[in-house]
C-alpha cells in the first residue's frame, strides 16, 4: 500500500500539498502516483515569479511509461520550485514527500485547501480505483 501522510491535502490527480511554517504551500505528486508512473526521468515545474491557479496546470512530470501534468491545489505567487529535480529527476520516485517536492507558492487564500482530499479520503479514492 502507498505511503499516504495524514499532515497533507490531496488533489484526485495524485498531487499532495504541506502548509509549511511560513505560510507557503509545498506541492509534490503522491507516493501512489510516482509508483503508477515508474521512473521518472523528466520534472518541469512553473518559473519562480510565475502564477498558478487551483487545478489548473502548473507543471509535467515525465516517465519511462507517460507524461502526467502536474496540479496546482492553491492559487498563488510560485516563490521556489526544486532544483534538484533538474539533474535527479527520480528523487520523486526515491522522496516523493520530503525530498522530491516540485514547487512552492505562496497562496493568495490557505482556504483553497479545505476543498482538497484529507488522507483518508485519498486512500479511499486510490482504493477504489485498484
Amino acid at each position: 500500500m502507498s505511503d499516504i501522510r495524514k499532515e497533507l491535502k490531496y488533489l484526485s490527480s495524485h498531487e499532495w500539498a504541506r502548509v509549511e511554517e511560513d505560510g507557503t504551500v509545498t506541492i509534490g505528486i503522491t507516493d501512489h502516483a510516482q509508483e503508477a508512473l515508474g521512473d521518472v526521468v523528466y520534472v518541469e515545474t512553473p518559473e519562480v515569479g510565475s502564477r498558478v491557479s487551483i487545478g489548473e496546470e502548473a507543471g509535467v512530470v515525465e516517465s519511462v511509461k507517460a507524461a502526467s501534468d502536474i496540479y496546482s491545489l492553491v492559487s498563488g505567487e510560485v516563490v521556489e520550485v526544486n532544483e534538484a529535480l533538474q539533474d535527479a529527476p527520480e528523487t520523486v520516485n526515491a522522496s516523493p514527500y520530503d525530498d522530491g517536492w516540485f514547487f512552492r507558492v505562496k497562496p493568495d487564500d490557505l482556504a483553497e485547501l479545505e476543498e482538497a482530499l484529507d488522507a483518508a479520503d485519498y486512500r479511499e479514492l486510490i482504493e477504489s480505483e485498484e
